[in-house]
């Protein structure tokens, strides 16, 4: 993924906060729950902001460097500094690297090969397997293996289109968790969760003519850098240190979820 400075006018875009809108993945028990158990509770946040201009998909890089040069983005975009503590932005960003990512799937149908390559069993169950350690995480099961393990013989049960997908990114990301992660032994609290987040971040609408559902969100990867390199969504780039900006082009709002990788709950 290139650096890329942006050569056109940033400045027909501005952007609003929206402090009211709340979302139940981050407010409901049972999920902060399993976001505790997965390490992920007071590391994980969404936020959401209006902007004023109608957006395309091809102004991607004007957009998303507009947003993180915006006054009202700059003083209220909440991210995890170095120490631990919640900040704003306050550097000034020169550049941004972005990357669509690609976002069609309308059903959890994308998973049923964990069942059918005996990843998960019919009861749910995930299969353990020999411990082994890749970069940070540990791998005690066969689902870890098929997400991280590229030499593994069950990495290819999802094809390359399927992982850039942004449901398989965010079910990926709910299965590796935080730096001290307690792992599920059943699959259904990850695709639950997963379901619950894709469809509360996502926009979809009914096509009157053909009554199938299509959806409207277009969701970026993004990474934002000051003169001294990478300042967001860290200056430590980690897997699971993420920020996706997700885009509803009706209601003219862009969310932000973010993730720092850690231990500590805040």
């Amino acid at each position: 993924m290139s650096q890329e400075e942006v050569p056109f006018d940033t400045a027909r875009f501005s952007f609003h906060p929206l402090p009211n809108r709340t979302f139940s993945f981050l407010e409901k028990g049972d999920t902060r729950e399993l976001l505790t158990k997965w390490s992920m509770n007071g590391r994980l946040t969404a936020q959401t902001f209006f902007y004023d201009q109608y957006f395309q998909p091809y102004q991607k890089d004007a957009f998303v460097l507009a947003f993180f040069q915006d006054p009202n983005v700059v003083s209220h975009l909440k991210f995890l500094s170095g120490s631990g503590q919640w900040t704003t932005l306050g550097n000034k960003v020169e550049k941004v690297d972005v990357k669509e990512v690609p976002c069609t799937q309308l059903s959890m149908s994308l998973f049923d090969c964990l069942y059918a390559q005996n990843i998960v069993r019919e009861s749910g169950y995930i299969c353990k397997c020999l411990d082994e350690y890749v970069d940070d995480f540990i791998i005690s099961d066969e689902l870890r293996k098929a997400l991280l393990v590229e030499d593994s013989d069950k990495f290819d049960i999802f094809s390359p289109s399927d992982r850039e997908q942004f449901l398989f990114q965010l079910f990926k990301h709910l299965c590796l968790g935080g730096a001290v992660c307690q792992f599920e032994d059943v699959i259904s609290p990850y695709l639950d969760t997963t379901k619950s987040m894709y469809k509360e971040l996502l926009s979809v609408q009914k096509d009157p003519e053909t009554k199938q559902i299509n959806i409207l969100s277009s969701v970026f990867k993004v990474f934002a850098y000051d003169e001294y390199g990478m300042c967001y969504p860290s200056t430590q780039p980690h897997e699971q240190t993420f920020a996706y900006l997700v885009v509803d082009p009706l209601k003219r709002h862009v969310t932000v979820l973010y993730h720092c990788f850690g231990g500590g709950i805040f």
